[in-house]
């Protein structure tokens, strides 16, 4: 559930971030990206309790001796942070942030440190690849449980996908007209930033319907 309030607060906190860099806000913009930091390292917490506490509930044997719950929920986490400790800068949505900051100024251009290739993997400025699912023909808005190949980039509906290439097998090329990409079911997945992509369209899509509606309402009759 608060992934979906993670992903709102990522694009309204980025775009108040982009507006501020072109106003030459810098600090401004530094504290906004330290908030980021702190609202992704939070999620990640509430992501390592929650497995926790699943792993727990799977693993739990009932015996004559009292169990500390609070004591093993703790180190299940302490354990899971161990297998992967935070770190700001590897995590696709700060990426995200910094690049989108970062392009304000230098359009096209790598971040300092950072290879071209990982800019291109990573930054969200250029549109989604294809608009609408080529197997059930939704707009990936509206996907229930939207999936993306990591070879060719192209997003389907993950069920519909799945059925796909296991009716296609050995050799399931990717249905969008014109690409050869051949898929693997293992390299189909919801990828780190697909959903903020796609919330990031669905608001702009809305957008600009609602500035539609205004200029219509505008309209004084004869």
């Amino acid at each position: 559930m608060w992934g979906n309030e993670i992903r709102k607060a990522m694009i309204m906190i980025k775009g108040v971030a982009v507006d501020l860099e072109r106003d030459n806000q810098s600090e401004m913009v530094r504290e906004l990206e330290s908030s980021v930091a702190e609202l992704l390292e939070s999620s990640d917490e509430c992501t390592h309790f929650s497995t926790a506490i699943h792993s727990l509930g799977d693993s739990y044997r009932p015996s004559d001796q009292l169990t500390d719950f609070k004591k093993v929920l703790e180190n299940e986490v302490i354990k899971l942070k161990g297998q992967s400790p935070w770190q700001p800068q590897s995590h696709p949505l700060f990426r995200q942030f910094r690049e989108a900051v970062w392009n304000v100024h230098h359009p096209g251009q790598p971040m300092p440190g950072e290879e071209q290739e990982d800019i291109i993997m990573t930054s969200t400025q250029t549109n989604l690849l294809n608009i609408t699912c080529p197997l059930t023909g939704k707009p990936v808005t509206e996907l229930q449980d939207p999936v993306r190949c990591m070879d060719c980039k192209h997003i389907y509906e993950k069920k519909a996908i799945m059925h796909y290439i296991k009716t296609k097998r050995p050799q399931p090329q990717c249905p969008v007209a014109g690409c050869p990409k051949v898929l693997q079911a293992e390299r189909v997945s919801c990828d780190p930033l697909l959903q903020i992509e796609i919330d990031e369209m669905r608001s702009r899509s809305e957008s600009g319907r609602t500035e539609m509606v205004e200029d219509c309402t505008g309209i004084d009759d004869d």
